[in-house]
């Protein structure tokens, strides 16, 4: 039976609350929907191996429990002050496939290299690179904004892009897929997410490029773009009254849940996908990205 969207997911106001960054799942009202419930597989990624960043929450943990349900094992990369990753790794290992919970920063290139080299020791190949951590703070005036947090954003969630990029395709294999989280704010930038919105732009042009750059190796890039979805990010990097307005703004009505993002990403590791690389795949909840 079909669901109207608009009242498929808690819609505003929700309760004003607040987190310290980079916030946990725990304590989030509502709590997040990361198709813990819902998300049916059908084999699409059978005997796939992937890496997932900021696997511990949010998107992250909506894609891996969705690639486990699919099929793929699993490497769940989290930065290490966050508790949430087991969890995470629960959920894939009762799909029935391996869960390997790697906590580190991926703003630093060794790490990225580390994680790529534990997955082919883990899994003896590599077919699914998804991108997706990421940092966040709001500011009302670029004088807010500190160089060392400039510089951290960018490390974060650009730069770990390009060093797990570099890392891992000379060891893929023709079909394999990387999917990068960019972002709504990618073509419209918040003003008060201003380092957040710069990044997520570069990951847009980063992964048409790249796409162009590694098709002649039968690899495919591709990249989502999140609207406002409801995640540990915003309680914790936005003041009260967004957080409880947080989504209303949509044509939808509503914040998107992690679980809503999955299919997306199911979609663009999957052979299905086998004649689309460099694209970009809003799922705004009817915002668009002009």
């Amino acid at each position: 039976m079909s669901q109207d969207p608009k009242s498929a997911h808690p819609e505003p106001p929700q309760p004003r609350q607040q987190q310290s960054p980079p916030g946990h799942t725990e304590g989030m009202a509502p709590a997040p929907d990361h198709g813990e419930r819902s998300y049916k597989g059908s084999g699409r990624l059978a005997g796939k191996a992937a890496i997932i960043t900021g696997a511990d929450s949010g998107i992250g943990r909506a894609v891996a429990i969705a690639f486990a349900r699919e099929g793929a094992d699993v490497l769940v990369s989290y930065l290490a002050e966050h508790d949430d990753a087991k969890e995470t790794a629960r959920w894939v290992s009762e799909a029935g496939r391996k869960a390997v919970v790697v906590p580190g920063d991926v703003s630093q290139e060794s790490h990225c290299k580390e994680l790529v080299e534990r997955a082919f020791n883990e899994f003896g190949k590599l077919d699914i690179l998804v991108n997706n951590a990421a940092m966040q703070r709001s500011h009302s005036s670029i004088e807010e904004i500190s160089s060392e947090e400039w510089d951290q954003t960018f490390r974060t969630n650009i730069h770990s892009q390009f060093y797990l990029c570099k890392a891992a395709i000379p060891r893929m294999k023709p079909g394999a897929a990387i999917v990068n989280t960019t972002s709504i704010n990618a073509k419209n930038p918040s003003p008060g997410l201003l380092a957040y919105a710069t990044t997520k732009g570069a990951i847009a042009n980063f992964t048409a490029g790249l796409a162009q750059l590694v098709a002649e190796k039968g690899i495919r890039v591709n990249c989502v773009a999140p609207g406002p979805i409801w995640t540990p990010l915003i309680p914790s990097t936005m003041p009260e009254d967004r957080v409880e307005s947080f989504g209303k703004n949509t044509p939808l009505g509503r914040a998107g849940q992690p679980a809503e993002l999955a299919p997306a990403y199911v979609l663009l590791a999957s052979g299905e996908a086998s004649y689309i690389t460099g694209a970009l795949l809003p799922v705004t909840g009817g915002r668009p990205m002009l």
